[in-house]
């Protein structure tokens, strides 16, 4: 008997029928014998109908009252699915966020867990229960209810895992598991049977979107094994050789190393250049420093050699929709002076190769530079880690850049 973990999206809760399949899955997983329990999502849309509604009440609202607004999508869903699965004989119960409890900080709608209360749930496992959670939320410390943030369902699930001992976290979406690439722009992209944390985390924060950056990050610091499945296969009729979803997990459970496992892009990103920055110490500090109070991630960093060792142009990288603020913070945050022209540019995307080979394989970053330049591709802006090598482009040239580096680390599939 295992103890699991089983969170389900928004699309595969999106419909009563839909339900009624995840209840039947559920159902499966519990008379096997298993200890189940269950993260829930609010149904497809209903978490941008809530928002929308805050927005029409109120534009400057009070974050407290709107993460009560927006946690009540996942109340509806778990109560429907505790329903689904009485119906079918299954001891279940709902349970919102602030019921458990999951403690989680102060930050409405950008809360972080602290602490899960874990008595109630063992007793409604030792008893065969299957407990229904709401994910996304939890209790702050003024007893108010928080929000985690997009994708917060994903985090929920893992730290319960973590708190619980689970033996494993499946994640069900509307994707069969983590692929090479974007299966969309590569056909020939292939579903990858295992990956280790770090390759995904790398994956995650460069435009991969079936996993949240956050969980992924969490089930590595707990070691929690993460199985990415989709609610609409029936895993009774799969054939054998098919490989149900992908395992996320250590990299000592992976018996052979790719050197690159996969290719990232990214679409949502803008280049800023500051023109004349001077070429003295402490100009880059207060640069970002005032991006930094206004709340702007700063990604890929570049700086041009000074040639008259006075002036030189900085270059980096932020999400599309901060481009705004990010011109604003450093128009009004930064000393006169410190720089010159502000250039900001839309019109790119950032492409990664991420491997856990690549610590021990030499070459790759050429292979990327030589595959780019071979189809016409300039590079913008570089950026490396000890698994991952990151590039700016021009965002005309994406589909072909992830198609030929795809190709040229032997990816697609035969």
């Amino acid at each position: 008997m295992s103890r699991l973990v089983l969170k389900f999206g928004g699309t595969s809760v999106g419909r009563a029928e839909r339900i009624a399949n995840v209840a039947a899955q559920i159902a499966r997983e519990a008379r096997a014998g298993h200890e189940v329990v269950v993260l829930v999502s609010a149904m497809s849309g209903e978490t941008n109908r809530l928002i929308a509604l805050t927005r029409e009440v109120s534009v400057l609202h009070d974050a407290r009252e709107y993460d009560s607004v927006v946690a009540a999508g996942e109340q509806i869903s778990s109560g429907l699915l505790a329903m689904a699965l009485q119906q079918l004989g299954i001891q279940a119960r709902s349970f919102m966020g602030w019921q458990v409890a999951i403690r989680t900080t102060g930050a409405h709608s950008a809360a972080r867990i602290e602490d899960i209360e874990t008595a109630e749930l063992e007793d409604r496992l030792a008893r065969g229960h299957v407990p229904i959670i709401a994910g996304f939320q939890g209790l702050g410390p003024d007893n108010r209810i928080t929000t985690l943030g997009r994708g917060g369902t994903d985090t929920s699930a893992v730290a319960f895992a973590a708190a619980l001992g689970a033996d494993r976290c499946d994640i069900y979406t509307d994707v069969d598991g983590v692929y090479t690439t974007d299966p969309r722009i590569v056909p020939k992209a292939q579903k990858i049977a295992r990956i280790g944390y770090e390759e995904m985390l790398e994956l995650a924060s460069q435009g991969a979107k079936v996993l949240q950056t956050r969980s992924v990050e969490l089930a590595m610091v707990h070691k929690v094994r993460l199985q990415v499945l989709s609610s609409f296969v029936d895993p009774a009729k799969m054939k054998a050789e098919d490989i149900p979803g992908t395992l996320v997990c250590d990299e000592d459970e992976i018996v052979e190393q790719q050197v690159v496992s996969g290719i990232a892009y990214s679409r949502d990103e803008a280049k800023i250049t500051l023109r004349d920055v001077p070429d003295k110490p402490g100009i880059a500090a207060d640069i970002f420093g005032a991006l930094d109070n206004a709340g702007v991630n700063v990604d890929m960093i570049v700086q041009n050699i000074s040639e008259d060792n006075k002036t030189t142009d900085l270059t980096f990288t932020v999400g599309e929709t901060d481009v705004d603020r990010a011109v604003k913070a450093l128009k009004q945050g930064a000393k006169p002076g410190e720089f010159g022209e502000i250039i900001a540019d839309t019109n790119v995307s950032k492409v990664s190769i991420v491997g856990i080979g690549m610590r021990s394989h030499g070459g790759v970053a050429r292979k990327m530079f030589e595959t780019l330049a071979q189809k016409g591709i300039n590079i913008l802006v570089i950026s490396t880690s000890e698994i991952k090598v990151s590039v700016l482009i021009e965002s005309e040239y994406t589909e072909l850049a992830v198609r030929a580096l795809h190709s040229a680390y032997d990816l697609d599939a035969d």
